[in-house]
């Protein structure tokens, strides 16, 4: 059966992307941030998965205010890069795995979770800065992407607890599939930072790092903050945050099974007036 190996839990910071785009990972203000992926790329070398499950939010690319899906799964056989106002981003395309995003679409939908099916659509720095934090700047990206875009921009948004839960449907989807595959899923986005009004550049280093020990430890507390402890802690785009918890739901110690294994663990402010948190968790 295909099995969930690990969790990667990483900011997806459009300047990130444009750091490594333009060459700046030697300058001063970006070397500390690059530095704390170093581990991330050796491991990712060392147990590439056949297919990453990537959890992300759509920045008004392939959705807008006319359409604004809670959770849509793609299941396209590829995505190309979206222009986000000055050019795609000068990566490769994204291969997808329509068979186990159908098999996982087929699957939560009737464990009762409304999911979108996406068959065409252009991903964004939300997706494609994670996979170059983790598999650097490659010719080809080096592993299948299912991309699942929630809507973290525009309320109502999913609660924290609606998105661990979705996890665990995933898990179960996942291990359902009739193919012997290694899968990761990650969550993306976060962590503290406010973009506009009186509280712009907000970074509350203390909350983040008491966000990371819950989820790394106790994610059923982690999936009870509300939004609003989010919203006055962590700034109005802390709520990025809510998708790390799809990801901490389809580990195996929320079913019964044993506690993750944390391997790596990195914290750095500010990247472009925003906190960045990093955490790989594997499944013993």
């Amino acid at each position: 059966m295909a099995r969930i190996t690990a969790s990667v839990y990483t900011s997806h910071v459009p300047a990130i992307g444009a750091a490594l785009d333009l060459g700046k990972q030697e300058e001063a203000y970006w070397q500390p941030l690059f530095a704390g992926y170093e581990y991330s790329k050796r491991w990712m070398e060392e147990n590439r998965p056949d297919v990453v499950f990537l959890v992300y939010n759509d920045h008004a690319t392939a959705f807008s205010l006319d359409m604004i899906p809670t959770f849509a799964i793609g299941t396209a056989a590829s995505y190309g890069i979206a222009d986000e106002g000055w050019g795609p981003r000068p990566v490769p395309q994204v291969e997808g795995h329509p068979e186990l995003a159908a098999h996982i679409a087929h699957s939560v939908i009737q464990d009762d979770f409304d999911l979108t099916i996406v068959n065409r659509m252009e991903v964004d720095h939300g997706l494609s800065v994670p996979l170059s934090l983790l598999c650097g700047q490659p010719q080809a990206w080096p592993v299948k992407v299912i991309p699942l875009a929630v809507n973290v921009v525009h309320y109502p948004v999913p609660s924290g607890r609606r998105c661990f839960e979705l996890g665990k449907a995933i898990r179960r989807a996942v291990e359902s599939f009739d193919g012997d595959l290694k899968v990761q899923i990650w969550g993306t986005g976060g962590m503290s930072h406010q973009l506009q009004g009186a509280r712009a550049g907000l970074i509350n280093r203390e909350w983040d790092n008491a966000f990371l020990d819950k989820l790394i430890a106790d994610p059923a507390a982690a999936a009870a903050i509300p939004h609003i402890d989010y919203v006055r802690e962590a700034g109005s785009e802390g709520i990025e945050l809510v998708m790390w918890l799809i990801a901490r739901g389809a580990m195996d110690d929320v079913a019964g099974g044993p506690a993750p294994v944390l391997k790596h663990r990195f914290y750095h402010v500010p990247a472009s007036n925003t906190a960045v948190g990093h955490l790989i968790l594997e499944n013993p």
